[in-house]
């Protein structure tokens, strides 16, 4: 077994996508070991046998950071960047705290990789942001290339699904009461910024309290009523417009009880929601995708692995970021890391984005969607 390993895994590496003065990296990791298989199977090619499952979860930890494919971006007023998609190879089941300094060091060669590619500005998706704390400062001498979270497009992306699920419920958002999980993290604590001067009533659940004491003030602040709570459980009777965005390691979250046909945001990567939550109802949507209507190319062809939706050109937010600045040509830090997402930068994003033609992604669950595949174009 273990020169298998090694044989397989010697040739992921050698089989490493070419690169040299590129636009954007997208920096990622897959969510599932069905899709880390995925993308074993097209780097070792199309005439080999696919792995047994066993194997797959033996020879992923050995793989190093490294760049799977090309990625080219359109806008729809005819501009085009070059990039390149770096897969940082965490294994699906070592996200939790566990094996953080390994994987910080995962997100840390994956970051060598976009500088050695010449990238001039890298994304930071999923949990690659998390492990880092926004502190960008932990990553590799950067040369010329800039690193964003991605996370101001996130928020963007999941305060429009927000407003738009309201609207297709005929709910009155400004009489809501709003429960966001994960509120002292970047996108959380965005999303609370953004909505709060909106609804009646926030609600904030974290872990850490004295995180959720600073943020409830900065909201009171601005006359916004707001309660903060450790326990989830006291909450989620109350809310009927939940977000959840917490850094969790598996799709583990228990709501508790929840209000009936309660909107729901699953903001998480991987998705926040176990499948045994019990939602009453709930009207449910997978928040924070985007979809780059100009289109999107990869070489070789990873569409329908990387983009795993059921609508084409669907990416998440985060790494659309890295697209849209390297689509207008601003290779800067755009999104630098927890507390720093204000509605203002909310609203530059957004129409840097809307410029070249990437806007909402039709929104959808994991039954399907939950609307016709049309981009939801933003005003």
């Amino acid at each position: 077994m273990g020169g298998s390993v090694a044989s397989v895994a010697a040739r992921a590496r050698t089989s490493e996508v070419r690169t040299t003065g590129v636009d954007f990296a997208l920096i990622g990791h897959q969510e599932s070991w069905r899709a880390a298989a995925d993308v074993l199977a097209v780097l070792r090619g199309p005439e080999r046998t696919p792995l047994p499952d066993d194997e797959i979860k033996d020879i992923l930890p050995w793989i190093p950071p490294r760049a799977v494919c090309h990625v080219d971006a359109r806008s729809i007023v005819g501009a085009r960047a070059r990039g390149v998609y770096i897969d940082s190879f965490i294994p699906p089941d070592r996200l939790e705290a566990a094996y953080v300094h390994e994987n910080i060091g995962r997100v840390r060669g994956a970051a060598a990789c976009a500088i050695n590619a010449g990238a001039k500005i890298a994304s930071l998706g999923g949990f690659s942001s998390i492990l880092i704390e926004g502190n960008l400062d932990q990553l590799p001498e950067r040369r010329d290339t800039v690193f964003t979270t991605g996370n101001t497009l996130t928020v963007a992306f999941i305060v429009q699904g927000i407003k738009k699920m309201s609207t297709r419920e005929g709910r009155n958002i400004r009489r809501s009461t709003l429960l966001i999980v994960g509120a002292t993290g970047d996108v959380g604590s965005g999303c609370a910024r953004c909505l709060a001067p909106i609804v009646s009533r926030v609600l904030l659940s974290a872990r850490n309290v004295e995180r959720l004491r600073r943020l409830a003030a900065e909201l009171q602040a601005d006359g916004v009523q707001v309660e903060i709570a450790t326990d989830l459980q006291r909450f989620s009777a109350e809310a009927d417009v939940v977000i959840c965005a917490a850094s969790l390691a598996s799709s583990s979250l228990l709501l508790g009880r929840i209000a009936p046909h309660a909107i729901v945001c699953d903001a998480g990567y991987p998705k926040n929601l176990s499948p045994r939550a019990e939602l009453l109802g709930a009207k449910v949507f997978f928040g924070g995708l985007g979809q780059i209507t100009g289109g999107l190319r990869f070489a070789p062809d990873f569409h329908g692995i990387l983009n795993r939706h059921p609508f084409p050109d669907v990416v998440h937010g985060c790494l659309l970021e890295g697209m849209a600045l390297a689509l207008e040509g601003r290779f800067e830090p755009f999104s630098q890391g927890r507390g720093s997402i204000t509605p203002e930068r909310v609203a530059e994003m957004e129409t840097i984005a809307a410029r070249h033609g990437i806007y909402l992604a039709p929104l959808y669950n994991a039954d399907g969607p939950v609307e016709d595949g049309l981009p939801c174009q933003t005003e």
